[in-house]
């Protein structure tokens, strides 16, 4: 994109600078969504070219979610009332919670497993018109190496970018890029979860680190992300970070502390999930760190043993972007029910708008429509550096 800030390369080895020109290199892998100013909102285009990019939290596909679904007339019914919506958008980037997978053993000494048929994820994800997911998670190695790399070739062979976990270090750090209208997009993942399935040189595994600026490994780390990132001379970078613990409603401080690192650094927007719950929204140089962007569709429990937890009221949150510039970020109100996604009405949806207001007020995030006045019940944020 044209370039909003200057990399920050200070104390980082080898960083580069990430943010190129309007239209930059190919995609490595990536699906071409097209329709730059598709599902766009009332002065969004203006006298420009708009691309929207949806993020969404946890897709976890297995289970139940998969025995539902999977051998229904229309499996794609787990999007539910959000798929016209996602179909919509020029590129879509989520956190697969789950191997893509028939085969492996069972990773010992783990609670949960989330495995889901290829037969199922992976036109469930093609319908939805998914560009990226990010692999670094606790989940993706829960039926150990083989399923991840199904999981991996699943997806590629479907023309959906991954990052985030690979054959070994150097692969599960190895950015990805995918297309959003005319925009090229390079997207990174990274988690501090789950520390034995970290890649390590021989073995494959998630990209694992303390997500912290101050550790010396980690900055390392990142710098080597972000200098292959510029090899792809995006136009927007994303950071898709699995992080922190489940079921908290605020960040934990270093986390804070490591999402405006990197828009120092020059990405362009951080992508959090890893709680079930939504979480705030901070605004820093003009780019949005959305904290967590909470569960898209799952098979858990409804959550809510104490107030302000409802890990089933979630959104779908909407980038858009303007000739290259950050212009807004759309939260569209969603919900779980059913083991399927839906847009949300009424008082969950108030519910879900006052809540991401209230949380992003800690941040001193503007938002706008509070009321419910704008284009499908939707918040929005503000974004751009003025």
């Amino acid at each position: 994109m044209v370039t909003r800030r200057t990399v920050l390369a200070s104390g980082v080895a080898g960083v580069s600078a990430v943010a190129g020109c309007a239209g930059g290199s190919s995609p490595a892998n990536a699906d071409d969504r097209g329709g730059a100013d598709a599902g766009g909102t009332d002065g969004d285009a203006g006298n420009g070219t708009v691309a929207r990019i949806g993020l969404v939290g946890d897709l976890m596909l297995g289970r139940s979610v998969a025995d539902r679904w999977a051998d229904a007339d229309d499996p794609t019914a787990v999007w539910g009332s959000t798929l016209p919506r996602l179909r919509d958008l020029d590129a879509l980037v989520g956190n697969l919670e789950c191997c893509v997978s028939d085969r492996g053993d069972r990773w010992p000494d783990k609670t949960y497993y989330f495995r889901s048929p290829p037969s199922f994820a992976v036109p469930t994800l093609e319908a939805a018109g998914a560009s990226f997911v990010s692999l670094a998670n606790n989940h993706v190695l829960d039926y150990r190496e083989p399923a991840l790399r199904d999981t991996r070739r699943h997806l590629a062979d479907a023309g959906i970018a991954r990052a985030g976990a690979g054959e070994n270090a150097a692969g599960a750090l190895a950015p990805a890029t995918f297309e959003a209208g005319d925009l090229t997009v390079a997207a990174f993942g990274l988690t501090d979860q789950s520390a034995a399935f970290a890649a390590t040189d021989a073995d494959p595994g998630t990209a694992f680190a303390r997500l912290d600026p101050s550790v010396r490994e980690t900055r390392a780390l990142v710098g080597d992300a972000l200098d292959r990132v510029a090899e792809a001379d995006p136009d927007l970078v994303v950071a898709s970070l699995h992080w922190g613990a489940n079921w908290e409603t605020e960040p934990r401080a270093v986390h804070e502390r490591f999402g405006r690192w990197l828009v120092e650094l020059g990405v362009d927007v951080v992508h959090g999930h890893s709680a079930h719950v939504l979480q705030g929204v901070e605004v820093h140089d003009g780019s949005p760190i959305v904290y967590d962007a909470g569960d898209f569709v799952d098979d858990y429990v409804s959550y809510r043993d104490r107030e302000g937890v409802y890990n089933k009221r979630s959104a779908l949150f909407e980038l858009v972007v303007r000739d290259g510039d950050l212009v807004a970020l759309d939260v569209v109100p969603t919900k779980i029910a059913d083991e399927a996604a839906a847009l949300a009405d009424d008082e969950v949806a108030e519910w879900v708008r006052e809540t991401v207001a209230e949380r992003s007020a800690a941040f001193g995030t503007a938002v706008e429509g509070l009321g419910g006045e704008l284009l499908d019940g939707r918040l929005r944020i503000p974004l751009g550096d003025g």
